[in-house]
């Protein structure tokens, strides 16, 4: 070697470049203490939903998971790290699934009633969990990718924060197209943390989940440098672990930050409306057989005349509040001959039908009586209102189908026309869907109509559920009227306020007056835009990382 080469390479300053913690990590420790962590941190993410609405919780409860994926030999660790943590997560938030038991009163037997509850919950379980657990294994490969690269030091970590959160966010995109969906990360802050759920107004849900996911990576690289600084003499990773702390602060803090400035923006005045809505309070045993539907006859009605004599302009039920098929027994309704009597328009929810099939439907009818308009459900939810694999398990159809026929889903590009504008409905699990309010808002929707039953269920439920229709009035920026048979009715402002809730299992009606809006969110216009720029820039951090490892190859690279 020159002379000269070897001064310059004495003269060089000292630098330690990032390399995969896989590379600097003593021998791992054995992995059912990592699992168990892992699972801890799963339960912790299951606080954070409402009714517990621990959301803090939250912002802390991903980093376990984000540090053991890193540190992880095999894409199999990986995996089962996920699985475990997206177990303790889905099994705990979604444990109100349980509460489809007892199903005695649709004839099935008490035996069969809890095999079919827990079925339900393993299965919504099993499937948030690999929805983690492909996360997981996912991200594991994505660094393999950079491991060898001789990128600089803040890079590899820039690049591990970036596609962690993209494949998060693309993880859940995937899952949103699935018949299962309900427990994105970004329902874990409403309804309480408004702030930060108006990013849902530039990209949906996704903005907010992927403020999540990155504060939740940045304190887990935080973690991993201040680990690895006890190998390092020079001082370097507690440089990075500092540096990795003030930007997970700057993140949480940004975010919130360009939330409260959306929150705190001057609504605009829209067109006023007084809406009044019943709920009913008809428990699931007794509501397919005759007293149900006297009850519910008497009460909708009873409930209808009270609120026209409030001086309301039009009159929400919930769903399916008058069990029977609309068109052909309204006749014989005295809710019907009270809405031609008093002449004040109603929003009712009964079936409909489709062919040889039914629906799931809720009905605009004129202060005449006449239909104008109709939306049928079109998230159905499986094995409660239709049966995957039915040929397979065709047994149990006529068991679980209140009526003879098969309940059929509607169309996603309905629209529900009142006599008071274009509105944006939805039906029970339709409220989970974002895409399908974004789409209604976008052809002219002025405010949100949802009924729900909700009596199959616990109290977290129906706490859940309102949570979600509070997500979708922010993202669309419309007032929110929401039916329920036993609650939780309630009417919402578009920046998330609860401004009324009814209680839970007991009649009640209300009025309010909502205004008619015909604003425009960026997410409303473009969509989840934002999934498409953290695909882009993931995939271009990737293919460099790759380039830079193949010059290394390279001999006399």
């Amino acid at each position: 070697m020159r002379p000269r080469r070897v001064l310059m390479m004495l003269s060089r300053p000292p630098s330690v470049p990032e390399r995969s913690p896989t590379l600097l990590a003593p021998p791992r420790s054995p992995l059912l203490p990592r699992l168990g962590f892992a699972l801890l941190a799963g339960l912790a993410m299951g606080l954070a939903p409402a009714p517990l609405s621990a959301f803090p919780l939250a912002w802390v409860a991903l980093a376990p998971l984000w540090w053991w994926v890193v540190r992880a030999t095999h894409w199999r660790t990986a995996l089962s790290l996920g699985l475990v943590w997206g177990a303790g997560y889905h099994s705990l938030a979604i444990a109100w699934v349980t509460g489809i038991h007892p199903m005695m009163w649709l004839g099935v037997p008490w035996l069969g009633s809890v095999a079919i509850a827990l079925f339900c919950w393993l299965a919504v379980t099993l499937w948030g969990a690999l929805l983690a657990g492909l996360w997981a294994s996912l991200f594991w490969w994505g660094l393999r990718l950079g491991r060898q690269s001789p990128a600089g030091i803040g890079f590899t970590s820039a690049h591990r924060l970036l596609l962690g959160v993209t494949l998060w966010c693309l993880a859940e995109a995937v899952w949103n197209a699935s018949p299962l969906w309900w427990t994105a990360l970004a329902y874990t802050q409403s309804p309480n943390n408004l702030w930060l759920l108006h990013l849902g107004r530039l990209s949906g849900p996704t903005a907010v989940t992927a403020a999540l996911v990155a504060v939740n990576g940045a304190l887990a690289e935080a973690g991993l440098s201040a680990w690895r600084s006890r190998h390092d003499a020079l001082m370097l990773q507690q440089h990075r672990a500092k540096r990795w702390l003030a930007i997970a602060l700057l993140l949480l803090l940004g975010t919130h930050a360009l939330g409260a400035e959306l929150y705190w923006r001057p609504e605009t005045p829209g067109e006023p409306l007084r809406v009044g809505l019943i709920q009913g309070n008809i428990p699931n045993e007794i509501k397919l057989n005759a007293e149900g539907w006297r009850r519910a006859i008497a009460g909708y009605t009873s409930g209808y005349e009270q609120l026209v004599d409030q001086d309301v302009e039009v009159v929400l039920t919930p769903e399916t509040a008058l069990p029977f098929y609309w068109e052909r027994q309204k006749q014989r309704s005295s809710f019907y001959a009270a809405i031609r009597d008093r002449g004040v328009p109603a929003w009712v929810g009964a079936y409909g039908e489709q062919g040889t099939s039914y629906t799931n439907s809720l009905f605009s009818i004129a202060s005449d009586g006449r239909t104008l308009s109709r939306y049928d459900k079109v998230k159905l939810v499986p094995l409660g209102e239709y049966i995957p694999f039915a040929a397979v398990l065709g047994q149990f159809i006529d068991r679980l189908s209140p009526l003879d026929a098969h309940l059929a889903a509607g169309n996603s590009n309905q629209q529900f026309d009142t006599p008071f504008g274009r509105a944006i409905a939805g039906i029970c699990y339709d409220s989970a869907f974002s895409h399908l309010f974004r789409r209604q808002v976008a052809a002219g929707g002025e405010f949100i109509l949802t009924a729900s039953n909700n009596a199959h269920y616990s109290a977290a439920m129906p706490a859940q559920h309102h949570a979600q229709d509070v997500m979708r009035a922010i993202e669309g920026d419309r007032w929110a009227a929401r039916a329920t048979n036993t609650g939780y009715s309630a009417f919402v402002s578009p920046h998330g306020r609860t401004l009324w809730m009814s209680p839970l299992n007991e009649y009640a009606t209300h009025a309010e007056t909502i205004e008619r809006r015909q604003t425009r969110t960026l997410y409303t216009r473009w969509g989840d835009w934002l999934l498409g720029v953290l695909g882009v820039l993931s995939l271009g951090s990737v293919l460099s990382q790759a380039r830079a490892r193949r010059r290394d190859a390279r001999p006399g690279g």
